[in-house]
Formats: C-alpha cells, sequence, structure tokens
C-alpha cells in the first residue's frame, strides 16, 4: 500500500466566508486552513495555521514533497501535497490568548482588508448583555468585522445572512498548551486569529451538522465541523485556495495530486483504506493513508485520501 503523507497532500491556509473568487471585494484566493505548529504525526492537513499534520517542508511541517503556491488574503502561501501554509502579515493590536484588553473590551478576529478571510485582531466593546456559550448572537456589519453579542472569550460562529449565528467559544490556555470544552478541539487558523474550540468528526461519515463540513485540523491532529463555503463549488477536481470550499465527503488537495488540476489545489475524495479502491474520481488515484502507521487517533485508522501515489 502506498504510503504518502497527506500531510503534505492538503491545503492548509485560512477559512473563509465564501468559495475562492466569490467575493467581489477580494479577489485575491486564499489558501485552505490551520497556522500553528505541532507533532502529532499525523499525515493529514487543514485549518490555518500550519503543522505536522499539512503542508510542505517550509512551513514546518513534514511533508514528502512541495509543490506550488497558492495566495491568501493578506499575503502568499506555501504549498505541500495535501496542503499550504498562510502566508502574509498580520496587524495584531491585542493578544487573543491574553484577553488583554481594556475593561469592558475583547480581543476578537477581524478582516482588515475588506475581504472575507479573518487576517488581523482588534478590541471591540463586549456586548451590555452578552451572550453564552451555545447563545444565539448577531454580529455588527459582517461576520467579519470583529463586533458581536457575544460575552468576552466567545465568538458569533455560523453566522447566516441575517447576521445571527451561535456563540463558540474561544481556546483558552496558550498557543502551546490551548484548551476547549469536552467533544471539542482546538482549531488555530487564518494566521493565529482565529483560535475556535470545534467538535470534532469522521469525515467519511459526513457526521457534522447541516451547513458544516469535516475537515482536518493540524494542530488538533484531528478532524473537525466548521461551516460549508462551498457553495455552488466544491465537488471533485473543483479548484480550493481555502480549506473549508469541498463539499462534504472531499478535501483541498494539493494540485500535484489531483489529475488535470489547475490551480494550486483542487477537491478531492477521502476514502476508507480497508476498503477496495474507492477512488472515483479518476483511474490514477489511489486511497492513501491520511496518517502514519500508529499515529492515527482512535477511530480514525480507516481514514485515507484520494490521491496519485508517489
Amino acid at each position: 500500500m502506498n504510503h504518502l503523507r497527506l500531510t503534505s497532500l492538503m491545503l492548509v491556509g485560512a477559512l473563509a466566508l465564501v468559495g475562492c473568487g466569490k467575493d467581489p471585494e477580494n479577489e485575491t484566493s486564499a489558501s485552505t486552513t490551520n497556522a500553528s505548529n505541532s507533532s502529532d504525526g499525523s499525515t493529514g492537513g487543514s485549518t490555518s495555521t500550519t503543522t505536522t499534520g499539512a503542508g510542505s517542508a517550509s512551513d514546518g511541517q513534514t511533508g514528502s514533497t512541495g509543490a506550488g503556491t497558492a495566495t491568501d488574503a493578506t499575503g502568499t502561501t506555501g504549498c505541500g501535497i495535501f496542503g499550504c501554509t498562510t502566508g502574509g502579515t498580520d496587524v495584531a493590536m491585542c493578544d487573543v490568548w491574553a484577553q488583554d484588553c481594556p475593561e469592558g473590551e475583547k480581543c476578537m478576529p477581524w478582516a482588515n482588508d475588506g475581504g472575507s478571510s479573518w487576517n488581523a485582531l482588534k478590541c471591540t466593546p463586549v456586548d451590555p448583555n452578552p451572550g453564552q456559550a451555545g447563545d444565539a448572537c448577531t454580529v455588527e456589519g459582517n461576520a467579519v468585522s470583529g463586533i458581536d453579542s457575544c460575552d468576552k472569550g466567545l465568538l458569533c460562529w455560523y453566522v447566516n445572512d441575517m447576521n445571527m449565528g451561535s456563540c463558540l467559544p474561544m481556546c483558552t490556555g496558550t498557543e502551546d498548551a490551548p484548551m476547549c470544552p469536552a467533544d471539542s478541539v482546538c482549531d488555530v487558523t487564518n494566521e493565529g486569529t482565529l483560535i475556535l474550540c470545534l467538535p470534532t468528526c469522521d469525515p467519511l461519515l459526513v457526521d457534522c451538522p447541516d451547513n458544516q463540513i469535516c475537515f482536518f485540523s493540524d494542530l488538533a491532529g484531528k478532524f473537525i465541523c466548521d461551516f460549508d463555503a462551498s457553495g455552488e463549488d466544491g465537488k471533485y477536481g473543483d479548484p480550493c485556495e481555502y480549506i473549508n470550499v469541498c463539499d462534504p465527503g472531499l478535501f483541498c488537495a494539493d494540485a500535484s495530486v489531483v489529475p488535470g488540476c489547475q490551480a494550486a489545489g483542487c477537491c478531492s475524495e477521502y476514502c476508507d483504506i480497508n476498503l477496495p479502491n474507492t477512488c472515483a474520481g479518476a483511474p490514477e488515484q489511489e486511497c492513501v493513508p491520511w496518517y502514519e502507521e500508529g499515529m492515527a487517533p482512535p477511530g480514525l485508522e480507516h481514514v485515507g485520501g484520494c490521491a496519485i501515489p508517489a
């Protein structure tokens, strides 16, 4: 059985509210998710930090090969087989881990470039009657404004067209030792501006709530549920430069492992390594284990990704 490091097969960079090319204010395409480093030994890739779970050797990850570049809302990124790492600069006016804003304010991620992807931090007022975890919430202006009705340490997430969402906990602790409530993991994305506690999932079961998709978190070394920004796109072979723009059951893979891909990355299928080859997208692809042998979390040993083997 071929054993690629899916770390290098998945694009890793930033979360987007919309799919690439759908934001008239931000025509620059962004790469897919996680941006901090981990040593979980996983071989998958995921949301806007980079870890050993996805990306190229140049970003601190351990992917076996590197290929291509992608661009996020703030700059360029480096890609590996299964992933890309977010580049660019971040104007941080506060510390989202320390929540060091003045009394009555909270440190929040926002988009400082008018785009649809969080790329900076700033202090914003805490609502006079703030929502708690799981409560309904509203955002001011749009979902990336950084201003919402949730309490300190919470972010209004899963925001709909009416600017309404649900208060989601942000990670506590430190970047080196993040903490989250039970049944969720800390996912650090978008150059460290987003630190969210998200539920875990199995990408082959498609077990996330409606309008959410299951993708890999580099920092946690597990798969997580988050919002689906694919819209009408996100089918097998479609270009993808954000981690959350492929349909359920698919992930954003580097162009080198998806036949005919003409972008930094294209959507490819998750697969079960214990079954006969189920990769239906292209005959050149095979089901490659997502994790290195012995490194998969319990219950995820069967997960693979469809890729052209090395």
